[in-house]
């Protein structure tokens, strides 16, 4: 890296989020996508998040945990009965109200985060005690319309 992208990046060590941002945006890891809330994570910057995977993986496996994929998408009605996450993140969602060129029975929203789905997903597969502990992991992609989302 040249001394002029090493200053650029120190001369921001006040903010440290937004200096964090610059180190990956000039790194190449990462730029941000034409459409708000989503990255593009270029090769080197994949290639990162996979070893953090490839770090982490047979360690939590090790401990019993397994992975789980949920849905991107959340049904409204699911969505707005955790109200107190409704209310934290109602202005970074995403509604989804059409798909195949039709208008949808329901609203869609674009997991923002993933208490909601697993709320849901505990409840239809634990049925009682004997079925503790639940380990699980995901590794997943979130949208939120934040003012700047944040990479990795």
């Amino acid at each position: 890296m040249s001394d002029k992208k090493v200053k650029s990046i120190t001369s921001k060590s006040e903010d440290i989020t937004a200096w964090y941002t610059d180190v990956c945006t000039k790194a190449e890891l990462m730029s941000y996508a034409k459409a708000k809330g989503f990255i593009v994570y270029r090769p080197d910057g994949y290639a990162l998040w996979e070893g953090i995977q490839d770090y982490f993986n047979p360690r939590i496996k090790a401990l019993g945990v397994r992975n789980v994929y949920l849905p991107s998408l959340i049904p409204m009605s699911l969505f707005e009965k955790e109200k107190d996450i409704v209310e934290g993140f109602a202005p970074e969602v995403a509604v989804v109200t059409q798909g195949g060129g039709k208008q949808l029975s329901e609203p869609l929203v674009v997991r923002p985060t993933s208490e909601i789905l697993f709320s849901d997903y505990f409840k239809e597969i634990v049925h009682s005690y004997n079925d503790l502990p639940v380990k699980v992991n995901q590794w997943c992609s979130v949208v939120r319309w934040e003012k700047t989302t944040r990479p990795f």
